[in-house]
């Protein structure tokens, strides 16, 4: 079984920084995707950015290009997202997400089989 932990959200002001990690747990662990999707009170779960677990290949959301970069440790297991330049618009509760096959679309959250409980992200104006 695989467990995935968040952690690193905050409350920033905008302009500033953070610097999300998911430590991902499980004797199999080897996803195709991993990815960072966000959800904002009332609205549906947005993708993010995702990578590629053993191949170097990323993608992201329009809306945060050039400002947040995903990266991955394979050997500790581990999921970063690095948040940039930050804007109010980007709170939300991100949550990491797990990936055990490929797909024509994976910024779609249906294809993602495990995710964490999700980490606070506030930015303040």
């Amino acid at each position: 079984q695989v467990q995935l932990v968040e952690s690193g959200g905050g409350l920033v002001q905008a302009g500033g920084s953070l610097r999300l990690s998911c430590a991902a747990s499980g004797r199999t662990f080897s996803p195709y995707f991993m990815g960072w999707f966000r959800q904002a009170p009332g609205k549906g779960r947005e993708f993010v950015a995702r990578t590629r677990w053993n191949f170097s290949l990323r993608s992201y959301a329009d809306s945060v290009k050039g400002r947040f970069t995903i990266s991955r440790d394979n050997a500790k297991k581990m999921v970063y997202l690095q948040m940039n330049s930050l804007k109010p618009e980007d709170t939300a509760l991100y949550y990491c997400a797990a990936a055990q096959e490929g797909s024509m679309n994976p910024e779609d959250p249906r294809q993602y089989n495990y995710w964490g409980q999700g980490t606070q992200v506030t930015v303040s104006s």
